[in-house]
């Protein structure tokens, strides 16, 4: 039996302008070409370009953990970012999806809203400066990305960070003042 060409969702709860088309077959028919994803049934031949995605995620990942004081968080499910002092500087998407990032670019970001992947963040970040890029079928350029991942996390770090980050001195703790009682 051929493979017939259908709509399956590119999310689960997508709207229907989010649909697109592959070739599957019906979910009963499971062939050496075809595997089941969260996205629903894929040509195997979708795979070499998701697993050159998920190692470019790999690799901003990592780039972002590098710096002081950077952990990662999921708020929920789908995203996996990049923080320091819990405030996010990087949206990653998962691995075995299409890639997906948003960073703040507060220098670049009207130089950035002009590639062909990129648009502003939802939710009214794009106005304070996020810009996000999808990368459905095209292989991303990691050094710009690793560039947008540094202005981002600049951005977002304490001024203290960022000067370890140069290579300067951490800063000195504070020293515990004591408080003397005030006369009236």
């Amino acid at each position: 039996m051929l493979a017939s060409r259908t709509l399956v969702p590119a999310r689960r709860l997508g709207h229907a302008s989010q649909q697109r088309p592959l070739n599957v077959r019906p979910a009963h028919f499971h062939s050496d070409r075809t595997r089941l994803s969260r996205r629903g049934l894929i040509e195997i031949a979708d795979m070499p370009r998701r697993k050159t995605q998920d190692a470019a995620l790999r690799e901003l990942k990592a780039f972002g953990l590098a710096f002081p004081g950077a952990h990662t968080k999921s708020p929920w499910p789908g995203h996996d970012d990049l923080a320091v002092n819990d405030k996010t500087f990087a949206y990653l998407s998962v691995e075995g999806e299409p890639l997906k990032i948003s960073c703040k670019l507060p220098q670049s970001n009207s130089a950035a809203l002009m590639l062909p992947f990129t648009e502003p963040t939802g939710y009214g970040l794009g106005k304070s400066g996020w810009v996000s890029a999808t990368f459905e079928d095209t292989e991303p350029p990691v050094e710009m990305l690793k560039a947008w991942i540094e202005e981002s996390y600049r951005a977002q770090a304490p001024k203290k960070l960022v000067r370890e980050l140069d290579g300067g001195a951490p800063a000195p703790p504070k020293k515990a003042t004591t408080k003397t009682p005030r006369r009236k």
